[in-house]
């Protein structure tokens, strides 16, 4: 049998509650601390249902019931990690008209709401050399730069050098979308120095580049030609993660990982090394 009643007590007096099913045991001294719907349900202001065993029955969700009362106990608490689980709690402190728990829990979510609503992936564009020192000098990610200048060149272009300069755009967009949470990368527009290169840092400093431009000859003129070295970039991409998060790159994995003098910072193309090595 059921029935209402109210109740007065001892702050230092146990109540049994039952919420929707979760079962709790704490004092009236607890249940009214604050001037919440608890305080008036607990200190006789209002009537409550109780059951034949003497659980006082709230006819809500138990599930963050715990967390209300550590808030009436503590006067804060921690706030859940989702933003499910946060709506849900609002919900509850509502309803139990707790305002500074109510509060807490809408900030959360508005601060959430605005951190889902930023981009994932942001890649600033240089606007002068003193902007792009100081975004190298002042992250702790590897960073890689493409200087991409379409107009930067006194010369016709070869048949497929537009379709590769598309390329490496292409590529640097796709690793951004892969790497942006390790590494920092920066897009050149303004430079006036190359037309596609890309150039990569560790803690602060250049580590090595790969340059996609040549000039070739033709028998009346000079033509520009661009490439993508797609299989160089990528090694380089791999190779600057070495830096990320330690205070050097681990040597015998670079030498392990690279067939280049990556940690020199020299860049040598594939004739070059052929050279070096003394192989015909």
């Amino acid at each position: 049998m059921s029935g209402k009643t109210t109740i007065k007590g001892n702050p230092s007096q146990y109540v049994k509650l039952n919420v929707g099913g979760c079962l709790h045991y704490t004092t009236i001294g607890t249940l009214t601390k604050h001037d919440t719907m608890l305080r008036a349900m607990f200190s006789g202001r209002m009537e409550v249902l109780s059951d034949s065993d003497g659980w006082i029955l709230i006819d809500r969700c138990g599930k963050h019931f715990g967390t209300i009362l550590n808030f009436l106990r503590d006067g804060s608490v921690s706030l859940p990690e989702t933003s499910k689980e946060l709506a849900e709690l609002l919900a509850e402190a509502k309803y139990y008209c707790i305002a500074e728990l109510a509060e807490s829990c809408t900030k959360a979510l508005n601060k959430k709401d605005k951190v889902e609503q930023e981009p994932k992936c942001g890649v600033p564009l240089i606007t002068s050399l003193k902007e792009e020192e100081l975004l190298i000098s002042s992250t702790t990610k590897p960073a890689i730069k493409l200087l991409i200048n379409r107009h930067n060149n006194k010369y016709s272009y070869t048949s497929a050098s537009d379709d590769n300069l598309l390329k490496n755009i292409e590529l640097f967009d796709k690793l951004a979308l892969w790497f942006s949470a390790r590494v920092l990368f920066l897009k050149d527009v303004i430079s006036t120095s190359e037309i596609c290169c890309w150039v990569f840092y560790g803690h602060g400093k250049k580590v090595s580049e790969v340059c996609c431009t040549s000039i070739v000859y033709a028998t009346d003129k000079k033509h520009t030609k661009v490439e993508c070295p797609e299989a160089r970039i990528y090694e380089e991409t791999l190779n600057i993660l070495l830096y990320e998060k330690s205070n050097a790159p681990d040597q015998d994995l670079m030498q392990a990982t690279s067939t280049r003098a990556a940690v020199s910072g020299m860049s040598y193309t594939s004739d070059e090394e052929e050279e070096r090595s003394g192989r015909p």
